[in-house]
């Protein structure tokens, strides 16, 4: 009876023992999995993480002089009045698509969806982009409001139009680079002189009209800016005229403030327009010379240019910072607002010096 016992609890002990072996093997290996699978995301995450830093960084300027040189003597021909703008064009178009991380607006993983303050900033370069190319078809390119668009900037407009967060079916990038193919086709007739189908006429009205929008975007960004702080201002929407209504009442002060989580949003647009507005205006300054030396306005325009180039300086704060206006810490938001403010009063004058007679 005892040797009975005995066996069956040596049976026992063996059994569990085995169990015991197998469940730590498993253990074991699966603690293995597990390693691999946490070196896995500690690697992912690295790399992401490098290539966001590398993908954050803002493109810095170029010489619009220089690209316009190389892209007339790439077709063997010289530059001419309008291709410095056209060609600067294309230069910015091709620098949203082909910056480090391409154009990361419509990412959809990372580390191009947590690149915020780089999609603003696009988003900033893109409604210059599409401002300029309404006035080169609706204007440079057409001697008077009764005569024919340019075939390819008609199709240049809407597609630079297109949602610029869209990824797929189809994806901005794809429109985008059609507009720059219709632009470059706009660009290499304006330099054949064998043909006439292709003009810019660098006129004083021509030039008025895409400075009345950029004068509206500016004042807007400045606007937007300045609320980083929150402000009451008097509701100032009739001023200036006794006759004029609205649809709807509205109070007499209006309170102002940009949502703390958009603060850097807004910089960043802020940042993107101004880049873009720099060398549009240095394009400009040489298709518009003669115009702008009749005018005496070349000066203002080299002013306005300054100003904005003083917008493009090294941000060395980690973060937007939104200290209150007299306060300790700075505001980055009201300094861009001064900025952007100086140049659009400068805007103002130099309209008005077109003007006039």
């Amino acid at each position: 009876m005892i040797s009975v016992i005995k066996k069956n609890w040596h049976q026992s002990v063996n059994w569990f023992t085995h169990k015991y072996a197998d469940w730590n093997n498993g253990l074991e290996s699966g603690s293995k999995w597990l390693r691999w699978l946490l070196l896995a995301i500690v690697v992912y995450a690295l790399i992401t993480l490098t290539l966001g830093i590398y993908w954050n960084w803002k493109p810095g300027e170029f010489s619009v002089n220089t690209i316009a040189i190389e892209k007339a003597q790439d077709t063997n021909r010289q530059v001419v009045t309008g291709s410095v703008t056209t060609s600067t064009l294309i230069h910015m178009a091709d620098t949203l698509l082909e910056k480090p991380g391409g154009f990361i607006s419509n990412d959809i993983m990372p580390p191009g969806i947590w690149l915020d303050n780089m999609s603003n900033w696009e988003y900033g370069v893109i409604i210059q982009i599409r401002d300029i190319s309404k006035a080169m078809r609706e204007a440079f390119s057409r001697s008077q409001s009764q005569s024919t668009e340019d075939k390819d900037l008609s199709r240049v407009e809407p597609r630079f139009n297109f949602d610029h967060v869209s990824w797929a079916l189809p994806a901005s990038e794809t429109q985008y680079k059609e507009a720059i193919v219709f632009l470059s086709s706009y660009h290499d007739r304006l330099l054949n002189k064998g043909i006439s189908n292709a003009q810019f006429y660098a006129r004083a009205d021509n030039l008025n009209y895409w400075l009345r929008t950029v004068e509206t975007r500016l004042g807007s960004l400045s606007q937007r800016l300045s609320a980083s702080v929150g402000q009451r201002r008097i509701n100032t929407d009739l001023a200036g005229d006794a006759a004029a209504t609205q649809s709807t009442p509205a109070p007499q002060e209006i309170e102002t403030k940009t949502p703390w989580l958009q603060l850097d949003d807004t910089f960043y647009e802020a940042r993107g327009t101004t880049w873009a507005l720099v060398h549009l205006l240095k394009a400009i300054e040489i298709d518009f010379a003669e115009i702008l030396q009749r005018k005496n306005a070349l000066i203002s325009v080299r002013q306005i240019i300054r100003e904005l180039e003083t917008s493009q300086e090294t941000v060395y704060s980690p973060m937007v910072l939104n200290g209150r206006g007299f306060g300790l810490v700075a505001n980055h938001s009201l300094v861009m607002a001064s900025y952007i403010s100086r140049a659009n009063a400068g805007i103002i004058d130099l309209r008005e010096l077109l003007s006039r007679g």
